[in-house]
């Protein structure tokens, strides 16, 4: 039995971490949505022997216990005592190691399409919970949609979809390490977004006002390693975005637009100054 499932890259419109809990793991509290830049995860189950195999077309991705799809499957394997191999491939358009979550939602893609061939029934919020032990974005993956996003990324809160908009993603050729960025987090020292006020901005589908408050507080920290980050925001500005920011830990900077020429103007700009420049929209 074979399915396919999308796996649709992520932004962050608000990004916040208050504090660390004791373990070291960082407390999250952001807005996110998914947008239409999506993998295509291919997923066929094996009943002959147990084996996981997993393929991309791309040469960025590991195929063995370090990719996060691989790890998908391996935890629903062993959790549900699953006597079936499966073989994945995945097909990349999402830019890796850009801070759009691809890799967490390939392995979101995993956990949702094998709940559904191996027939384990579990919840969305099942599945986010178990999404946690892959990585924090995992959770927001397995659901894919607007949405509130608290603790240590497995309490997701779903929203009402965004106003319309457009959004111009752009990513320098860098590739940022997650956790060499968190390591840099000293919480006396960090500003901190105003999530509440995003929130109510999303709930009464106010553009201007989301454009107004929209934050990541690991920006800075991002951008004081890459400068590149500080100038593709001030270029997306320049050619008329609402607002700018980086998306996760980054690279990728997203420009979000209301008018969609204003965005097509963006985007034929941005192309003068980074080779990975993509016009999507947010998913319903």
């Amino acid at each position: 039995m074979q399915l396919i499932e999308k796996a649709p890259a992520k932004i962050n419109l608000g990004l916040d971490t208050p504090y660390h809990h004791q373990d070291g793991a960082e407390e999250w509290n952001m807005v996110m949505t998914s947008v239409d830049l999506a993998d295509y995860v291919e997923i066929q189950t094996l009943t002959k022997h147990k084996r996981i195999r997993v393929a991309s077309d791309s040469g960025f991705l590991p195929n063995d216990q370090r990719n996060l799809a691989f790890q998908a499957a391996h935890l629903l394997q062993t959790k549900y005592h699953v006597d079936e191999g499966v073989n994945i491939r995945i097909k990349k358009n999402i830019p890796v190691a850009a801070g759009l979550g691809g890799g967490s939602s390939d392995a979101a893609a995993v956990l949702r399409g094998l709940n559904q061939l191996w027939h384990l029934n579990l919840s969305w919020q099942e599945l986010a919970e178990l999404g946690l032990q892959i990585d924090s974005d995992v959770p927001y993956c397995v659901y894919g949609r607007t949405a509130h996003v608290r603790g240590r990324g497995e309490r997701i809160t779903p929203l009402s979809k965004l106003p319309a908009a457009w959004v111009v993603l752009a990513k320098p050729k860098v590739s940022v390490s997650t956790p060499s960025i968190l390591q840099q987090i000293r919480y006396d020292n960090l500003e901190h977004p105003d999530i509440d006020a995003l929130l109510r901005a999303v709930r009464n589908q106010d553009i201007e006002a989301m454009c107004a408050v929209m934050g990541n507080a690991l920006e800075p920290l991002t951008a004081r390693r890459y400068p590149e980050i500080t100038q593709l925001k001030q270029q997306m500005m320049k050619f008329g975005a609402d607002a700018a920011q980086m998306s996760g830990t980054g690279p990728t900077v997203f420009g979000l637009c209301g008018k969609q020429s204003r965005a097509q103007r963006v985007f034929n700009g941005m192309k003068g100054f980074c080779r990975e420049v993509y016009l999507v929209r947010p998913l319903p």
